[in-house]
C-alpha cells in the first residue's frame, strides 16, 4: 500500500507568494534597513539636481607655511569651520548634482538611461527563466526554517538530499558568476574607471579653481629668495611637500640628488677700470634693496651660475650681442680680441648667455661681461619698475652659463643620476658643460661707464643693429689699446650640493603603471615672482583641486605624477636627474609630460608641443578670456592663426622629451619683457603689472587642470598623430630650406629624399592609426556606451602604441654626435642655438660646421628611425 505521507517538497500554503511588483522591485521593503546614513535614493538625487544652490568659494585662504600649513581643502564651499570637509560623500554629491548645459550632456544621460533599462530588462529576464531544476530548489523561508542551529549541527547526520540541494545552490551561483561577473562574457562600460560624469568633472574644475588661492600661494612663495642649494630652496621644498600631503596625494616625498653648484664668495666679485688712472672706477654690481632691510627679505648676489672662477684683466672690447658672427665681424674689421675682456648685451642674435661666454672664449677673450640694455627690456620699452613693468637702471639679469645645449642636468654626471653616494663623477676642468673663462652680469647703470670709456678706441660703430640703448654713449668697438678692465669672479664651488625635488601621485585605476607627469620648477634666482613663482602658485592650486576630486571618490584611469623640480635655473638639474634615474621606466610607461615654467607675464597664451594640439584646442574652447568673457581662448587662438611650434630647450621638458622620449608640452601666458632673473621679479611686480587680480593665473590653472584630466582620464589617449605627421612634413621642408641657405656653390648636395619618403610614410600610417580610433568611438557609440573586453584590450594597446611613438624617435644606442646625451632625432637644442626651435638637430649641426658627409649620414639615420617608428603604429 502506498504511504500517504504528505510530499515535503510541495509548496506549502503558509508560504506567501510575492506580488509581481514585489518580485521585480530593485530594493524591496525588507532591504531598506541596509541604507547607509549618507545613501540617498535616485529620486532624492534627481530632486537635488533641481534644487541645489551652488556654494561659493571662501576667499579667506592663507597659503600653507613650513611652520603651520592649513589644510588644502579648508576653503571648499562645503567645508565646516572645524573640519577638513563635512564629508567625502557631500563632495561626491556636489560633483554629481552639478547642472550641466554642455552640448553632449543629453547623450550622456541617454546612455545612462539605456544602461538602467538594460539592467532592469536583465532583472526581468532572470526572474522569468525556468531552469530545469528550479522546482526542486527550496524556498528561502523553507531554508530559514530548516537550517539547523549550532547544537543541531553537532548532532548532524549525513543527508545526501541536503548535500544535493547545497550543490544545486552553488551551481546556480556559479552560472550567474560565469555569465555576469567573469571576464568570459562580460561587456565593459567605457566610463568604468570611475562613477563620475566627465562633464561634471570638467565643470567642477572650471568653477572651483580660485584666483585668491593662487595669489596667496605666490605671496608665500616670494617671501624670501630660494636659489637652488640654499636654505630658502629647501624650506620651499618642505612647504610644497606639506601642500601635496594636504591635498591627499600618494607617495609624497622629497627626492634628493647631490650635484655641482656654485655661489659667490663674500667680496669675491669685482669689475673695475684699473688703467689709465684718470678713468679708474668700480662697478656697484649689486641691485638696490627691493625691500627695506627690516622686512628680512634677503636678496641673492648678482652672479652667473656655473661661471668660471678667476681674476682676469685685459683691454675692453664691445661685441654687440656676443654671437659668433659678432666676434667674427670684429676680427674681420681688424679688432684684436686676444686677451680682452668682452662686453656684450643680453638677447639679440645669441639668446643663450652661456653661448655668449663660449663665443668670447673661442674668440680669444679672457673674460666676459653681459649687461642688460634698456633697448631690450628697459626704459626705451616703457616705464620701469616701480612705475612700470620694465627693468630699472640697476636691474640685473642673473642666470646660468652652463652649456645646456651640450650637457643638460648635473654637468658632472651626464647620462646618469647624481644620487647620494654615486661615485662616478666627471672632472670640473675642461668639462664640456662648463665655460672656461669667468663672466659676470651687470646693470646698464654700470655698463654705461664701461661703454663711455671706449670712446676713441677701435672702430666707431655705424651699424644701428649693433648700437644699444644706453644713454650718453658714443659707440665704439674698442681694441687692444682700450682701457684695462679687471674682472674678478671668485666662486665657492661645491661638487655635491643637495637639491630636492618634491613628488606626489594619484594612482590610476585602469592602467596604474602608465603615467601623466605634471611639473614646474621651484628654485629662483631671487624672489621669483613670475619665474617660477607664478607656475608654482598655479601648480599648488591644480594639485588642490585634484585632491578634492579624489576626496569625493574619483580616480584617474592613468596615474598622475606631480613634481616640483629643484635646480632648474642652473641647468634643468632636478628634472634631468629624475629622468636619468628612471629612464627605462619613463621610456616604457610615461605617456605625457605637461610643463609650466613661467605661468603668467602677460595675456597672450602660448604653447609648444604639436602632438597635443587637438586636446589643447578642446580645452581652450572651454576657458574664456578674463578681459573678454564673450570669447574663449580657442576663438582668440584661431583669430590670431596661432600654431603650436615644436619644443626647443630652456625648461624641464628637455630631459623628458630629448632623453626619455616622453611627449611633452610647455605652456603659459606671455607678454612684453619683465625684470627677468632680477630681484624686481617679485610679488609686487606681479600684483601691479604682471596679472592684477590673478585672473590669468586662474585661466592657466583651468587650462592645465583640464588638459591633465583629458590626458589621464579619456579612454583614448587624446594625442593627434595626424597633426604630428603634418608638422613633421613641415619640419622636413624647413630643413631643406635651411640646408640650401647654408650651402655654398662648391658644397656637396644633401639628398633628403629618404627623409621625405619617411615623412610621407608617417602621414599614411598616422591616418590609418587615427582611423582605428574613430572606428572605436563609432562601435562604442553604437553599442550604447559599452565596450567589450576584447575591444578594451585593443584600445589599451592602441594607447600604448600612440605613446611609444615618441620613444621610438630616440636614437637610443647613439645620440647626437658629440652630444650623445641627447637622443631625439627631431627635437633637441641645436649646438649653437639653445632656446630656438630647431628640427633634426643632428643634420643642422653638421651643416653648420660644414661636415657634409656627416650631415648625409644623419639624414639617413633620421629617415630610418622615423620610418620604423611610423610603421610600428599599425603592427
Amino acid at each position: 500500500m502506498v504511504d500517504e505521507k504528505p510530499n515535503k517538497y510541495e509548496r506549502q500554503d503558509s508560504l506567501p507568494i510575492p506580488t509581481y511588483e514585489e518580485a521585480i522591485s530593485s530594493r524591496p521593503s525588507s532591504s531598506q534597513s541596509y541604507l547607509g546614513p549618507e545613501e540617498v535614493s535616485h529620486d532624492a538625487e534627481r530632486q537635488g539636481l533641481l534644487t541645489r544652490d551652488r556654494a561659493r568659494q571662501n576667499n579667506g585662504y592663507e597659503p600653507p607655511t613650513v611652520e603651520s600649513a592649513r589644510s588644502s581643502v579648508d576653503f571648499l564651499p562645503s567645508s565646516g569651520a572645524s573640519s577638513r570637509r563635512s564629508s567625502a560623500e557631500a563632495l561626491h554629491r556636489e560633483i554629481q548634482q552639478m547642472d550641466m548645459d554642455e552640448p553632449g550632456d543629453a547623450n550622456t544621460r541617454l546612455r545612462a538611461n539605456r544602461f538602467s533599462k538594460r539592467i532592469t530588462s536583465l532583472t526581468h529576464s532572470l526572474s522569468s527563466i525556468n531552469l530545469p531544476f528550479r522546482q526542486w530548489l527550496p524556498s528561502g523561508q523553507y531554508l530559514r526554517a530548516k537550517v539547523p542551529s549550532w547544537p543541531q549541527v553537532l548532532r548532524f547526520q549525513l543527508n545526501w538530499i541536503i548535500v544535493g540541494r547545497i550543490f544545486a545552490i552553488f551551481l546556480v551561483v556559479f552560472i550567474i558568476w560565469l555569465f555576469f561577473v567573469s571576464n568570459l562574457f562580460t561587456v565593459r562600460n567605457t566610463r568604468m574607471a570611475n562613477m563620475f560624469d566627465p562633464e561634471n568633472l570638467r565643470s567642477y574644475i572650471l568653477n572651483h579653481l580660485d584666483a585668491d588661492n593662487i595669489r596667496h600661494n605666490l605671496q608665500y612663495a616670494t617671501k624670501y629668495d630660494h636659489m637652488a642649494g640654499t636654505e630658502g630652496s629647501y624650506s620651499h621644498a618642505i612647504w610644497v611637500e606639506t601642500a601635496f600631503h594636504q591635498a591627499g596625494l600618494e607617495h609624497v616625498g622629497l627626492e634628493k640628488f647631490e650635484v655641482y653648484l656654485n655661489n659667490p664668495k663674500i667680496g669675491g666679485r669685482r669689475v673695475a677700470i684699473i688703467h689709465p688712472p684718470e678713468l679708474k672706477w668700480f662697478a656697484k654690481i649689486e641691485e638696490e634693496l627691493v625691500y627695506p632691510i627690516e622686512f628680512g627679505a634677503q636678496q641673492t648676489p648678482v652672479f652667473h651660475g656655473h661661471s668660471k672662477s678667476g681674476n682676469v684683466t685685459g683691454p675692453l672690447v664691445y661685441a654687440n650681442y656676443g654671437s659668433r658672427e659678432d666676434f667674427k665681424t670684429l676680427a674681420d674689421s681688424g679688432v684684436d680680441l686676444e686677451g680682452s675682456i668682452a662686453l656684450v648685451r643680453y638677447y639679440g642674435t645669441q639668446g643663450d648667455r652661456a653661448l655668449k661666454v663660449k663665443a668670447a672664449e673661442l674668440a680669444g677673450a679672457v673674460g666676459c661681461i653681459i649687461y642688460s640694455d634698456p633697448a631690450e627690456d628697459g626704459f626705451l620699452k616703457g616705464e620701469t619698475y616701480p612705475k612700470g613693468r620694465y627693468m630699472p637702471d640697476d636691474g640685473v639679469q642673473r642666470g646660468s652659463v652652463a652649456m645646456s645645449s651640450w650637457v643638460v642636468g648635473d654637468v658632472l654626471s651626464p647620462g646618469y643620476a647624481s644620487l647620494p653616494g654615486e661615485r662616478r663623477r666627471e672632472p670640473v676642468e675642461n668639462n664640456p658643460g662648463l665655460v672656461n673663462i669667468p663672466s659676470i652680469p651687470l646693470a646698464w647703470r654700470d655698463a654705461q661707464k664701461l661703454l663711455q670709456a671706449l670712446k676713441g678706441h677701435g672702430k666707431k660703430i655705424t651699424d644701428t643693429k649693433a648700437i644699444g640703448g644706453v644713454p650718453d654713449v658714443e659707440w665704439w668697438t674698442g681694441d687692444s689699446g682700450s682701457p684695462t678692465v679687471l674682472l674678478m669672479n671668485d666662486q665657492d664651488e661645491r661638487e655635491r650640493e643637495g637639491i630636492y625635488n618634491v613628488l606626489g601621485k594619484l594612482t590610476g585605476v585602469e592602467q596604474p603603471e602608465k603615467t601623466i607627469v605634471v611639473g614646474n620648477h621651484r628654485d629662483a634666482w631671487c624672489f621669483g615672482g613670475a619665474d617660477p613663482g607664478s607656475g608654482t602658485a598655479v601648480l599648488l592650486e591644480v594639485v588642490r583641486i585634484f585632491g578634492e576630486l579624489t576626496t569625493a571618490g574619483w580616480r584617474p584611469r592613468r596615474t598622475i605624477e606631480f613634481a616640483s623640480w629643484d635646480g632648474e635655473e642652473y641647468n634643468m638639474i632636478g628634472s634631468t636627474e629624475h629622468v636619468e634615474n628612471r629612464i627605462e621606466d619613463l621610456r616604457r610607461d610615461a605617456f605625457a609630460y605637461l610643463n609650466v615654467d613661467v605661468a603668467v607675464v602677460g595675456t597672450e597664451f602660448k604653447a609648444q608641443g604639436p602632438i597635443f594640439e587637438s586636446a589643447l584646442k578642446r580645452v581652450l574652447d572651454r576657458v574664456t578670456d578674463p578681459q573678454d568673457g564673450n570669447r574663449t581662448f580657442l576663438q582668440i587662438w584661431e583669430e590670431n592663426k596661432t600654431t603650436m611650434a615644436g619644443l626647443g630647450s630652456g625648461s624641464d621638458y628637455v630631459a623628458f622629451l630629448d632623453l626619455a622620449g616622453t611627449s611633452s608640452i610647455d605652456m603659459g601666458f606671455d607678454g612684453p619683457p619683465f625684470p627677468y632673473h632680477s630681484c624686481y621679479d617679485n610679488f609686487d611686480w606681479m600684483e601691479l603689472f604682471g596679472d592684477p587680480g590673478f585672473q590669468y593665473h586662474k585661466a592657466l590653472a583651468q587650462i592645465w587642470a583640464l588638459l591633465i584630466l583629458d590626458m589621464a582620464d579619456r579612454p583614448l589617449l587624446p594625442f593627434d598623430m595626424n597633426v604630428y605627421a603634418r608638422e613633421v612634413a613641415k619640419y622636413v621642408n624647413d630643413l631643406d630650406k635651411y640646408i640650401r641657405s647654408k650651402a655654398a656653390k662648391s658644397s656637396p648636395a644633401i639628398n633628403l629624399s629618404s627623409l621625405k619618403s619617411a615623412s610621407n610614410d608617417f602621414v599614411i600610417n598616422a591616418k590609418r592609426f587615427e582611423d582605428w580610433g574613430a572606428a572605436w568611438e563609432t562601435r562604442v557609440r553604437q553599442s550604447g556606451g559599452y565596450e567589450a573586453n576584447t575591444l578594451a584590450r585593443q584600445r589599451l594597446a592602441h594607447n600604448t602604441k600612440m605613446a611609444d611613438f615618441e620613444t621610438k624617435l630616440l636614437d637610443v644606442d647613439g645620440g647626437l654626435p658629440g652630444r650623445e646625451q641627447f637622443k631625439h632625432i627631431i627635437f633637441a637644442p641645436q649646438l649653437w642655438d639653445t632656446y630656438g626651435t630647431s628640427y633634426f638637430p643632428g643634420v643642422r649641426d653638421a651643416v653648420e660646421e660644414g661636415e657634409w658627409e656627416l650631415a648625409q649620414r644623419q639624414v639617413e639615420k633620421a629617415a630610418r628611425i622615423l620610418r620604423d617608428a611610423a610603421g610600428m603604429l599599425n603592427t
